[in-house]
Formats: structure tokens, C-alpha cells, sequence
């Protein structure tokens, strides 16, 4: 009786700690799937509104542009909120972001809530959307593109320092802090700014739908309110994410009842670093001229 006392105990035994293992293997298999749930953390695949936030100075990111791609085949996202808060940035890093906000509202409706500042760059992401609203005091327009450089040949020469360059053409790493802008290498860098000025031009007026006279107007570089931006068409609406979310279902059939999610993406602070680093280093070691290196940007707070 002993000996099936003693089996009874230890059958109990293996009993628990099966028991146990079961529930850890259950327990790894939820968080298994709540690693992968996606870039959301959502536990089921639900209705809902993402919110792109872009801020700051506005570079390529491959993350950002991964995460877009995604929504624009993700069935639970039913519409996408861009909250834009920048002066702008590169040319390519707002030109990516355009294209990829139009890919997006092949499938579902993209609206643009600009914040304190969306200019240049910024401006040229807000127009990716189907529907722009502003805040009557916010900065935005600053349609243009620019290219800066500086000329050290006089201080060079002044302590005694002759820069010497062998290159294959007179054009080559022009502007060169290290040599003189010639009157070609100004007209060669006018025209590659003026090329990337009418495509940025050509978009405003194709998804404002502005006339050449209000185009010629707007596009000349400078800055509007909000209010003076309505008044001018470029944008549709003054507010904030409330008045994007009426007109989602007023317009779209979005319910106000579907949550929110913010899209996570990475810390882009090192981009920025690397970007401007990468100018400094070129004003210094020349060739200041890169080939997606044209900045639309208005008054950055570096």
C-alpha cells in the first residue's frame, strides 16, 4: 500500500509540473504573437486610423517609408492622419514622402494636419494627402528650393594658404569653398536647382489645382498663415485632428468612433546628424554639390 501511495504522489507531481509546462509553452505562444502583431502591438487585426507624425528636419528614411508601404496594404488601416510639424529638409526626403502618401490614397483617404510649421519640404509632403488642414497661425508654403555654398579664397589667400585641384573639368566640385564660383559653375548649379524648383512647382499646382497666375504667386518662396494659405488654396481647411476626423466621415465615411494608432518608427536624431554632418565635411573637404543633396527648407533651428 506504501509503494501505490508513493506512485500516487509522484504521478500527482509529473501532473503539475506538465501542467506547468503547458501553460509556459501557452504563454510564449501569446507573446510570440504579440511580437508579431506588427508595428501597431495590436492583439487582433482591428479597424483603425494611423497617425504619421513628421517632425523636425525631414531626410530619406528607409523605416518611415517601409512603415507607409505597409499601410498602403494593411485592409485594418481605413484611412491615415499625417500630423506634419517641420520646416522641411532635403528635396528626395520630401519628394519620398509625397509619392509614397499618393500610393496610400490609391486605397484609402490621406489627410495632412499641419502644426506650428510646414514648410518646403513639409509642404511638399502635406500635398501627398487627399485633404489639408491648418491651424490659422501656422507657417507653411516656402515653395522653392535652395543650394548654399562659400567662398574661402580670399581668406585663403590672405594667411598665406594656396588651395591646389586637379580635376577633370572645370565643373567638377562646383560650388567649392577652396575655389572661386565662376560665372559657368553658377549658371551649371542655377539650372540644376531651377529643374528641381518646376517639379516642386508642377506639384503644387497639379494637386492644388492652381491656375499658372496663382502658381506664379504662391511658388515664389514665401511664407503664409494658415488663413492667408486658405485664402490662396493651399490649403482646404483650418483646424486641427478633429476637424480631419469630421471631414473623414463626412467625406470618406471614416467613423469618429475608430481608434487612433500612431505609426512607431525609429529615433531619426542620427540621420539628422549625418545629413548636416555630411554638408560640413563637404564645405570643408568640398564637393558641397551631391547629387540628392538640394535642400527646400525654411529657417531650421539647428
Amino acid at each position: 500500500m506504501a509503494i501505490d501511495a508513493d506512485c500516487l504522489v509522484d504521478r500527482r507531481r509529473l501532473k503539475r509540473r506538465l501542467a506547468w509546462w503547458q501553460t509556459a509553452a501557452v504563454l510564449a505562444a501569446v507573446l510570440a504573437l504579440l511580437a508579431s502583431a506588427g508595428r501597431f502591438g495590436a492583439l487582433v487585426d482591428r479597424a483603425h486610423i494611423a497617425r504619421l507624425a513628421v517632425t523636425g528636419i525631414i531626410v530619406q528614411d528607409d523605416d518611415r517609408d517601409q512603415a507607409l508601404a505597409e499601410l498602403a496594404d494593411d485592409s485594418a488601416t481605413k484611412a491615415v492622419l499625417v500630423q506634419i510639424d517641420s520646416p522641411g529638409g532635403t528635396v528626395v526626403g520630401g519628394e519620398v514622402l509625397y509619392r509614397r502618401l499618393r500610393q496610400i490614397a490609391e486605397h484609402k483617404p490621406v489627410v495632412a494636419v499641419m502644426g506650428e510649421m510646414a514648410t518646403s519640404a513639409a509642404y511638399m509632403t502635406a500635398i501627398g494627402s487627399d485633404w489639408i488642414v491648418a491651424r490659422e497661425g501656422t507657417v507653411t508654403g516656402s515653395i522653392g528650393v535652395i543650394l548654399q555654398a562659400a567662398d574661402f579664397t580670399e581668406l585663403l589667400d590672405r594667411i598665406g594658404i594656396k588651395p591646389e585641384t586637379v580635376k577633370s573639368s572645370p565643373l567638377k566640385a562646383q560650388p567649392n569653398p577652396l575655389e572661386t564660383f565662376t560665372p559657368a559653375a553658377r549658371e551649371a548649379t542655377q539650372r540644376v536647382v531651377l529643374d528641381i524648383y518646376d517639379m516642386f512647382a508642377a506639384l503644387v499646382g497639379e494637386r492644388r489645382k492652381l491656375s499658372a497666375e496663382q502658381l506664379t504667386e504662391v511658388a515664389d518662396g514665401s511664407v503664409f498663415t494658415g488663413r492667408q494659405a486658405q485664402a490662396k488654396g493651399l490649403i482646404d481647411a483650418l483646424g486641427g485632428e478633429d476637424e480631419a476626423r469630421d471631414w473623414l466621415e463626412s467625406a470618406k465615411g471614416i467613423p469618429r468612433s475608430l481608434p487612433v494608432r500612431d505609426v512607431e518608427l525609429r529615433d531619426t536624431e542620427e540621420q539628422i546628424i549625418d545629413l548636416f554632418g555630411g554638408r560640413l565635411r563637404k564645405l570643408v573637404f568640398s564637393e558641397m554639390l551631391s547629387l540628392d543633396g538640394l535642400i527646400s527648407l525654411w529657417h531650421p533651428d539647428l
